[in-house]
């Protein structure tokens, strides 16, 4: 099943809103909540993907795994997972950064995609402030 960028986002967006849903009769009497500002990143299959492990393969992920655990620490990666149905789109990271551009560089740092395993699109993203840390 491919499920499109905008459907997932809508449902990201979606999800996160439902707490405002569930009680809207509050949200009428108050103020709208402010958002906070986060880059999507969708990281897709690139060029040199194979689902074939070789000691090259396992080198580059444990590379890519110890770069998510870096931008975690550095507070720049909020929300870091893979896809687990095994299709052309592999994760997802969520950044806290100050612009696309500094996400754009975090993102071309990352050993798998300079091994051209993985490509990415990245989208400004938002969400009520508390949601995410």
């Amino acid at each position: 099943m491919k499920i499109s960028i905008s459907t997932l986002l809508t449902f990201i967006a979606a999800a996160s809103l439902l707490p405002v849903w569930l009680h809207a009769e509050e949200v009428q009497k108050s103020s709208p909540p402010e958002l906070a500002s986060y880059y999507f990143v969708l990281l897709t299959r690139g060029p040199e993907w194979t689902a074939e492990k070789t000691p090259a393969t396992e080198k580059i992920q444990a590379a890519h795994l110890a770069n998510i655990t870096k931008l975690h620490d550095a507070g720049k990666l909020v929300l870091a997972g893979p896809f687990t149905d095994n299709g052309n789109w592999r994760g997802i990271f969520i950044f806290k950064t100050s612009s696309i551009e500094e996400t754009k560089s975090l993102v071309e740092n990352d050993p798998a995609v300079q091994a051209e395993r993985l490509t990415y699109e990245i989208h400004p993203w938002a969400t009520k402030k508390g949601m995410l840390p």
